[in-house]
């Protein structure tokens, strides 16, 4: 099964693929949010920025602990599969 946001990878350049998939250690920068306006302006709100850099410095079986704009941020694994990053 294809996954929605596979299309980016052709169009963008490199690999493209939501944060909840992302491991320990890896880094990206935010492409785009997906969901209800109201989840993107919360997740905004939280220093979510297009074109920021995110970087996973731990997880859990809940989520994952990012570091965003020199912040440590935990956000669950639904959370996180509505940002999209390459």
């Amino acid at each position: 099964m294809k996954r929605q946001w596979e299309s980016y990878s052709t169009e963008r350049g490199g690999l493209v693929m939501s944060l909840s998939m992302m491991s320990v250690g890896e880094s990206g920068r935010i492409i785009e949010f997906r969901g209800k306006d109201s989840m993107k302006r919360h997740l905004q709100d939280l220093g979510f920025i297009k074109g920021e850099k995110i970087e996973v410095v731990g997880e859990n079986q809940s989520g994952l602990i990012l570091l965003v704009k020199g912040v440590k941020i935990a956000l669950n694994r639904g959370l996180a599969s509505l940002i999209v990053v390459n």
